[in-house]
């Protein structure tokens, strides 16, 4: 088993402080947006086995099967196909889709033979791999994840009394479901910036004070009036009145497939994620919106967004069910004196301590080393190296299903 040393990565949009209170070191006053841990070339994790500091990438290429298991590197290839991190949100990030496996594999052959560089602003396929992910909540979390039921969205447009909004709360009401939200969701990413910059700020004005009288509609109204205030005058705050206001308490978590609107609002949690960049974005962001190809992946299809909580099994382990293999995420909560908890050992996992402490060691040989984890630390585990979990605190455990 292996420390990890991880990367934090400053993006504007993240908090100051809930990363460094998480890991109980001191603020910089800068954004602390993301830590990341596992093998992503972006900011790989770093081990020591005993000749110094190495990216873990280089680990795993050096010996995918030995690292990863054989038939880890049959289904997914020669790379862990994971990617785990502490996502801190201070502000809202941008309002984003991302494609399935096909469309990725697709668009990344297409802008390859169009000789559209990989770093290209303009670039949307940054490999040939789909981006399904999981958030948990550590903290209160909010986020926006997929479509309001047309009917539901018209109801709190009208509400906001902008008369420029109205044209939008009439398509939703009188065209099926798919073709109003294609519609309405066109029409806005599609207009002028200075034709809709007016009703934005607007919109958010009326969503303040309606979220300051309460209602049905009162945590959207707030949720959406803060949106207006990181982003005025852009479109993508209209655009995101389109989509499912939800709050998390910690330990629940969003399945975020292929095709479905989202973006995180607040709050800090464990994310896992394929491991790809592919990010095609609908707004609240300064970056490229290549709008015919965001249309042609988003899915114009409504529904409640699905909050999960986790299945506890007879051996401990807590699994946060989704349809996805290139990622298995679980956590464990250790009891002072309790059993250890023993998780299989046929893929390579990651072992990350959120709160309190957990020693991992060796089953049956007590001379082997021990690794104690505090809040924020991990762990690498091989393929085929079992180990124990003992302590008092919580750990989340990512693998894949193979």
């Amino acid at each position: 088993m292996d420390r990890l040393t991880n990367t934090i990565r400053p993006y504007a949009w993240g908090s100051t402080t809930a990363i460094p209170e998480l890991l109980g070191t001191t603020p910089t006053g800068e954004p602390q947006a993301e830590l990341w841990m596992g093998a992503h070339p972006g900011a790989p994790s770093r081990v020591d086995r005993g000749d110094g500091p190495v990216p873990l990438d280089q680990v795993i290429a050096a010996d995918p099967a030995g690292e990863l298991g054989g038939a880890a590197v049959e289904r997914f290839g020669p790379r862990l196909p994971f990617l785990l991190k502490l996502l801190a949100a201070g502000s809202p990030l941008s309002l984003q889709v991302h494609p399935d496996l096909a469309q990725a594999a697709a668009g990344f052959a297409d802008e390859e033979a169009r000789g559209i560089p990989v770093d290209a602003a303009h670039r949307n396929y940054k490999d040939a791999n789909h981006k399904p992910e999981m958030i948990v909540a550590l903290t209160p979390f909010e986020g926006l994840c997929g479509f309001r039921h047309p009917e539901e969205t018209a109801a709190l447009l009208t509400g906001l009394g902008v008369d420029s909004l109205k044209p939008y709360a009439d398509i939703l009401r009188a065209h099926p479901e798919d073709a109003a939200l294609r519609e309405v969701l066109t029409a806005v990413l599609g207009a002028e910036r200075e034709a809709l910059a007016d009703a934005v700020d607007q919109a958010g004005e009326a969503a303040g004070r309606l979220a300051a009288e309460g209602g049905p509609h009162a945590d959207a109204y707030a949720a959406y009036a803060a949106i207006a205030h990181a982003y005025p005058g852009d479109p993508g705050v209209i655009a995101a009145m389109l989509l499912n206001h939800v709050r998390l308490q910690p330990g629940e978590a969003l399945f975020l497939g292929a095709g479905i609107p989202h973006a995180y609002l607040s709050g800090l949690g464990v994310e896992i994620m394929a491991n790809s960049d592919n990010v095609l974005r609908c707004g609240l962001t300064p970056k490229h919106v290549d709008i015919p190809e965001l249309l042609r992946i988003v899915r114009f299809q409504a529904g409640d967004p699905g909050v999960l909580r986790p299945e506890a099994s007879p051996d401990g382990e807590e699994l946060y069910g989704t349809p996805i293999d290139e990622f298995r995420l679980s956590r464990y909560s250790l009891a002072a004196g309790a059993a250890p908890r023993t998780p299989h050992d046929r893929t390579a996992q990651i072992l990350l301590c959120t709160d309190g402490t957990a020693t991992l060691r060796t089953p049956g040989d007590p001379a082997a080393p021990e690794l104690t984890l505090t809040r924020g630390q991990s762990a690498y585990v091989p393929a085929g190296e079992r180990v124990e979990l003992t302590g008092e605190g919580t750990v989340f455990r990512a693998t894949v299903v193979a």
